[in-house]
């Protein structure tokens, strides 16, 4: 995968359903601001909060409503439910199975890799690894990634680890590979790219999915340039990842019209002084770019 893909949101009802409907104009709103590809089921997703039937009612929702490659999400803390949520997701049509790393029990390196030489074995469409030490407490080193990236259908990885100096060991381990790494916290996006990122998949690209594209189309010819775009969305980025999580990005992206739907228990939404400082960042992009509303 190459570009700006966005991890996307769920769309709830008040009720706490799935708002398919919803689901399918969001997929319209990002894929009209430019995005390159869709990931749905993933952390800001709020898969672990879905029943094994929802996430494969997202993911077939989002593959029929796509134009652009899906990247879905089937990972689970068991190598069972992650063969049947890939498989799944392949039978729906997805490009490609985002797989996290195995959480709640601790593992060393050598059964993560274990892990995913089973899952890529086993796949019909490509595999992706993914890092996010944040939510699971464990962290794939660039050697095992590099070792991985040997294997046939593992194609890439998204790292979330937010550790530029990983990613950069990770990107010069698996250079002689075809592999894509890309990065997965809008926090060294740009960095990112110089180290070697393929994309990026960015929470940020639900709200601002024209700017977070713009940065990377623009990293081939002026790098400078696209620091500096990323530079400017930095705080709206801090907000909605560290700061509010996925409330307030959800409440942010509704403030520029895209249809987020609301967050699922036990998620809450976002208090007073949250959305006060969520709309003067929204208010800021708008200003310094042009609205798309």
């Amino acid at each position: 995968m190459d570009g700006i893909g966005p991890p996307l949101v769920t769309p709830f009802d008040d009720d706490g359903d799935v708002c398919v409907e919803r689901l399918r104009e969001l997929v319209a709103w990002v894929e009209s601001r430019g995005v390159d590809f869709l990931v749905p089921c993933g952390s800001n997703s709020e898969a672990e909060l879905l029943t094994a039937d929802e996430r494969a009612q997202v993911i077939e929702t989002v593959v029929d409503a796509a134009s652009v490659p899906v990247l879905a999400g089937t990972g689970h803390p068991g190598l069972r439910e992650t063969l049947d949520a890939t498989a799944r997701a392949a039978a729906a049509g997805a490009d490609a199975a985002l797989v996290v790393t195995p959480f709640y029990y601790d593992h060393d390196q050598a059964a993560l890799a274990d892990y995913y030489r089973a899952v890529a074995d086993a796949a019909e469409i490509p595999v992706y690894l993914y890092s996010v030490p944040k939510y699971t407490g464990v962290r794939l080193a660039p050697e095992t990634v590099a070792e991985l990236a040997t294997h046939p259908n593992v194609a890439g990885m998204k790292d979330s680890s937010g550790d530029l100096g990983v990613f950069v060991r990770t990107c010069r381990r698996t250079a002689a590979v075809d592999f894509d790494p890309m990065v997965g916290s809008g926090s060294v996006f740009a960095q990112a790219l110089d180290a070697g990122a393929t994309g990026g998949v960015l929470a940020l690209a639900n709200i601002a999915p024209e700017r977070a594209t713009s940065a990377f189309d623009t990293h081939g010819d002026d790098p400078a340039a696209a620091r500096a775009a990323a530079a400017d969305l930095a705080e709206l980025n801090h907000a909605v990842t560290a700061g509010h999580g996925v409330a307030g990005l959800k409440y942010a992206m509704r403030q520029r019209g895209a249809p987020a739907g609301q967050v699922r228990s036990p998620h809450q939404p976002v208090d007073d002084d949250a959305r006060e400082r969520l709309d003067a960042l929204v208010d800021g992009l708008d200003r310094d770019g042009p609205s798309d509303n």
